[in-house]
């Protein structure tokens, strides 16, 4: 299993194999968002007390749970990387910290939009919201330490721990809900029990989800395999594949 795990974390590998895993997640990102957005722009109704301002959540709600899925990932790859020295690693991580940061934003900027209409303000200290907002500070560090180390060993060990410590406020946005009164709804969307979102407007959210979740996976993969070029230049494999 591990010699395997080395084998696909090979950047040569790695890069083939994104190579073809790419095309299918593209397509298959195009089919979920386009019923999504039939589905939850047009075909479901509007909500009985928000009316069509719910349809945000189409966006708000799958970029949230982007900004933490990929933090997740970044802490995994941070562990990683600080005790195997997995090259490939690091790569992830130089090239999802911007993406988590942008899905981070997204969810805030979405979420001051529904907001203003439902609360009467665009921005409230609320748990939730606050823990959001240090996930993007988090990662806006990350961001700035890789680019202010010059020596790229360090900057990925330092950008490691800033990750690991930074992890503590994953449940924290997660939970924030139910453990403390804040304006913010509860949970609504569930894995382990019945929903409290209609079918008509639940499915769409899904397939949003889930397009959200291919749209990142393609895009880091692409940028992954740019990254991969650029660090592995000089090497053989890649000078035989330039010439080809």
């Amino acid at each position: 299993m591990w010699l395997w795990i080395n084998k696909f974390a090979a950047p040569k590998n790695f890069y083939q194999i994104a190579g073809t895993i790419i095309p299918w997640t593209s397509i298959l990102c195009a089919l979920l968002f386009l019923y999504g957005l039939i589905g939850g722009l047009i075909l479901a109704p509007p909500d009985y007390q928000q009316g069509d301002a719910f349809r945000i959540i189409y966006v708000h709600v799958p970029s949230a749970l982007l900004s933490m899925l990929i933090y997740i990932s970044l802490a995994i790859a941070a562990v990683i990387n600080l005790v195997w020295r997995i090259k490939l690693a690091d790569i992830i991580i130089a090239v999802s910290a911007p993406l988590g940061a942008a899905f981070t934003f997204l969810a805030l900027s979405t979420g001051a939009f529904w907001g203003k209409p439902m609360w009467g303000t665009w921005w409230v200290w609320d748990a939730r919201l606050t823990s959001e907002l240090i996930l993007l500070f988090i990662y806006l560090g990350v961001i700035a330490l890789r680019a202010a180390i010059p020596l790229q060993e360090s900057a990925a060990r330092a950008s490691a721990i800033l990750l690991i410590v930074g992890i503590v406020n994953i449940p924290i946005i997660h939970y924030s809900v139910a453990w403390w009164n804040t304006l913010h709804q509860g949970e609504t969307l569930t894995l382990t029990g019945a929903s409290l979102i209609a079918p008509a407007m639940l499915h769409p959210l899904w397939a949003m989800i889930l397009a959200f979740i291919c749209y990142a996976k393609t895009i880091i993969l692409i940028r992954a395999r740019t990254e991969i070029l650029r660090r592995e230049k000089q090497s053989q494999w890649i000078q035989a594949f330039l010439r080809n």
